[in-house]
């Protein structure tokens, strides 16, 4: 450690040790509220709230792999003939982000009817916002929107006024 002593004229000032920047390459973590994964009612694995969650707050984000809408196509029949479970996201008409291998627990929220959280694409990210307070606990729920299902698949989200397929 530099001991302290006072500068003499002409002297130069002593420069201040570097402080070692962030390391590159490690995103930072897109999660704004603890959210945890455990069976759920629904199907499968659920994503649920950890905390309460204030309505209108980022709650976070699902990250993973860019890919182009005909691989994302291609994935998507694989992936539902193999597990039955599907995690990928159309960012745009030519783009999705597959995040069958990410680590962010919002992958796995499941569709409902009536739907706590939103999903929004905002600059390719895909983010979760809080429709209204979520205690904590709740089960972490979006509206899919249009699928790849096509109406073939039962929607099993038990909400009142269900519209019954995906």
């Amino acid at each position: 450690m530099p001991s302290l002593h006072p500068l003499t004229p002409g002297e130069p000032a002593a420069q201040p040790e570097p402080v070692p920047a962030p390391l590159r390459g490690t995103p930072a973590d897109p999660q704004k509220f603890k959210v945890r994964v455990g069976p759920s009612p629904i199907d499968g694995q659920g994503a649920f709230a950890d905390e309460a969650i204030p309505a209108r707050r980022k709650i976070g984000e699902m990250r993973g792999e860019f890919v182009d809408m005909r691989e994302a196509r291609r994935r998507a029949r694989e992936a539902e003939r193999s597990t039955g479970r599907i995690f990928m996201v159309a960012i745009s008409d030519k783009r999705a982000v597959d995040a069958t291998h990410a680590t962010d627990p919002l992958r796995f929220a499941n569709h409902s009817c009536q739907p706590n959280m939103v999903l929004k694409v905002e600059q390719g990210r895909v983010a979760f916002y809080a429709l209204r307070d979520i205690d904590a606990g709740e089960e972490l729920t979006a509206r899919y929107g249009e699928t790849h299902h096509a109406g073939r698949l039962t929607c099993r989200c038990g909400a009142p006024g269900c519209q019954g397929r995906l």
